[in-house]
């Protein structure tokens, strides 16, 4: 294991400290000037279009198509899980408290990749075998014709399979017995993780054979009510230690260009370290321009693909800017770090500072929630590129082998399941980042026909008024 996880550090070094800074907050920069700053200009609009169809009741769509909402959650389910609890702890004891600057900074160019993203999706999404069904491998084909774009689209889908499929479900039900397993010994009680791997193995079983409909129906319920519980929790804690917020944003904004000046010369935390585990972290959060949730947004049963995309990027608002703040605020009001613990834990140790033993609870209970959403959600991207791949008979063999991934992944070490879904991670952006950028052209036309459309209603309200 200790070979194994040395080998994927050094892919990860060189994948990380260059070749996906460039990529990913490259390609952020680049959509937030060609759509002129769009996470800025249609931020409210974007609220309105996704809080505007709030609904826990569900719509029933054919042809396996959701509601612009149950999308939504989708997405959002897939995004809001370890990354945002356990994901943000790992990134403060990696690169310090400066790597939320860069994590910050990717996410805001992050929301124009995503509508991007989430832009194509709609754009290019198909019927097969009488299902709607879309993602980055079929606008990569769109992009790139002849073989080289069906040599991209199909590592794309392999490394989407592996990534989240397979290896990044390991990471959620990791994080989720090393929750309980902290929460049992406190009271003396000794599970083995494999059991609680075995619980969530059967759990999601049940929700796979239900297929997309079923998914759709869970997510749409729990993933605001999960959201609302962890958001009011986390106020509450941060409201109790509300005069160190300004010393917690200053130790953010010093580590990012500085760190040994928030954690000391012996912390051994460079900026170069800092700014990889914030885009890093950030990315499995949010996972804005890795190619996963246009799986969800192509499936929507959208007004236009610019409106599915203004929706896309409040996901990406809604993980990083509040839901993962409030766990880096937690952490660092509350002076967690020096608790010397990582991961899970560290986000455990703030909560238990101030409410104790029932700290540690309700983060176990939030993470349940938060990672058992995600994984249906990965499970979802992956069985797209996996029909994609093998057709529509390799479904259950698919959705078997997930099921073995989390009951083995409750077993491993956390720093090994989350190197390899670091590393999975970034093979997979490189050809959805290309697809991006060559069908730029694409997203800026939708852009600009919904302004017009905007500036034609508004000029016709105006001379009627006038009238």
């Amino acid at each position: 294991m200790d070979t194994i996880l040395t080998l994927v550090n050094k892919g990860n070094d060189f994948l990380w400290s260059f070749l996906l800074l460039i990529l990913l907050c490259g390609t952020g920069i680049y959509y937030t000037i060609r759509l002129k700053f769009i996470q800025v200009r249609k931020f409210g609009e974007g609220c309105k279009h996704v809080f505007g169809h709030f609904s826990l009741n569900g719509e029933k769509h054919e042809k396996g198509e959701m509601s612009p909402f149950q999308s939504i959650m989708t997405a959002i389910a897939a995004q809001v899980g370890t990354g945002n609890l356990a994901g943000a702890a790992t990134a403060l004891f990696g690169g310090g408290p400066g790597a939320i600057f860069w994590m910050w900074l990717s996410a805001f160019f992050g929301m124009a990749t995503i509508y991007s993203e989430a832009v194509l999706a709609q754009t290019y999404k198909t019927e097969v075998n009488g299902e709607v069904t879309g993602g980055p491998v079929y606008y990569i084909k769109a992009a790139f014709k002849g073989n080289f774009g069906k040599v991209l689209s199909t590592l794309f889908a392999i490394f989407i399979v592996l990534a989240l499929g397979f290896m990044g479900n390991m990471v959620q039900s990791n994080s989720i017995g090393a929750a309980f397993t902290e929460v049992f010994q406190v009271y003396g009680i000794n599970i083995p993780p494999i059991t609680i791997g075995l619980v969530l193995a059967v759990l999601a079983g049940f929700i796979f054979i239900g297929g997309t409909k079923r998914l759709a129906a869970v997510v749409e319920k729990v993933v605001p009510v999960m959201a609302g519980v962890y958001i009011v929790g986390s106020l509450i804690l941060i409201g109790l230690h509300i005069n160190h917020v300004p010393t917690a944003f200053m130790m953010i904004i010093k580590g990012a260009f500085d760190p040994k000046a928030v954690m000391g010369a012996g912390a051994g935390i460079t900026v170069r370290e800092a700014i990889r585990f914030g885009v890093a972290r950030g990315l499995f959060s949010n996972e804005a321009g890795m190619g996963s949730t246009p799986h969800a947004h192509a499936r929507a049963k959208a007004e236009s693909p610019h409106h599915q995309g203004l929706c896309a990027m409040i996901s990406v608002f809604i993980d990083t800017f509040v839901i993962l703040n409030l766990t880096v605020f937690a952490v660092l009001t509350t002076d967690a770090m020096s608790s010397g613990k990582d991961g899970t834990a560290l986000t455990q140790a703030a909560f238990m500072q101030s409410f104790g033993n029932f700290g540690s609870i309700f983060i176990a209970i939030c993470l349940l929630f938060f990672a058992f959403s995600t994984i249906l959600g990965w499970h979802f991207f992956g069985l797209t590129n996996a029909k994609y791949l093998f057709g529509e008979g390799a479904a259950k063999v698919y959705s078997f082998i997930v099921v073995i991934c989390i009951v083995i992944g409750s077993m491993l070490k956390v720093n090994l399941v989350w190197a390899l879904a670091d590393f999975f991670n970034a093979l997979m952006v490189i050809p959805n980042v290309l697809a991006l950028l060559a069908l730029s052209h694409v997203v800026v036309a939708a852009d600009r026909k919904a302004e017009a459309i905007t500036k034609n209603v508004t000029q016709a309200y105006r001379a009627a008024e006038e009238k």
